[in-house]
């Protein structure tokens, strides 16, 4: 597929270059490509440059969130959460109408300092807002709930055995996105229904962070497991 990444932080960064590794047709989509690779200094998490990325990806094209999005199939929202309808505003709405919005983004307020706290929350979630701003977008919510690293690579903790979810309206699009993330070789995922749904998914964040700070590190995931009991009869089946 031709993917636009938008992005280029590290989550956006690692992404791209693992989907391009797929060999899907991969762009990087920011708000001013040349103020991107001008910047000489880590950011606040204290991820090297993105030129110097960039520099070892020359094969993944940088451009504005409008041109990585027009001629994109799929578009993947890995801005931070704060920013997301900002930067989907400056992709243009005629540029996501009718394909598929996977938001793995979290609505992260930092303004009270750490730990940030969600907004929205709980009523509402980033991936309604965005559904609602772009109503002819198809919104997809997934990947939220874990570092870049395993969002990739889920093999590198416990065989892949972990949980990732997912959220949207559209069972068409859920199912792309389903393929996508098989290709990167998640295995348990979870449906959890409509787009509201993201609400829940949003709000393990502060469980996430929490953890994070317990264990040290951010090599983690959920894993859920469960017997559900469905039919009359009984019938029984694992997650």
């Amino acid at each position: 597929m031709k993917i636009a990444v938008l992005g280029t932080g590290f989550a956006g960064r690692t992404l791209a270059g693992a989907l391009s590794a797929l060999g899907h047709d991969v762009v990087v989509g920011t708000r001013d490509p040349g103020e991107a690779l001008a910047r000489s200094a880590a950011d606040a998490m204290g991820t090297p440059p993105f030129s110097e990325w960039h520099a070892a990806n020359q094969h993944i094209a940088l451009e504005t969130f409008a041109e990585a999005a027009a001629a994109a199939e799929l578009i993947v929202n890995a801005t931070n959460g704060a920013g997301a309808l900002s930067a989907l505003s400056a992709a243009r709405s005629a540029n996501l109408s009718g394909k598929v919005v996977v938001d793995v983004s979290n609505p992260l307020d930092f303004s009270q300092g750490m730990p940030p706290v969600l907004n929205p929350v709980n009523t509402d979630s980033n991936a309604e807002r965005i559904q609602h701003a772009f109503p002819e977008a198809r919104v997809v919510k997934t990947l939220n709930t874990m570092n870049a690293g395993l969002m990739v690579d889920p093999g590198r903790l416990g065989g892949g055995d972990h949980s990732v979810f997912v959220s949207g309206d559209d069972a068409g699009a859920k199912n792309t996105v389903t393929a996508l993330r098989q290709e990167l070789g998640h295995r348990d995922i979870i449906d959890l229904g409509d787009i509201t749904t993201a609400r829940g998914a949003e709000m393990m964040l502060p469980v996430w962070l929490r953890l994070w700070s317990v264990l040290g590190t951010p090599d983690f995931n959920f894993k859920i497991a469960a017997e559900v009991r469905r039919g009359r009869g009984g019938d029984r089946r694992n997650i």
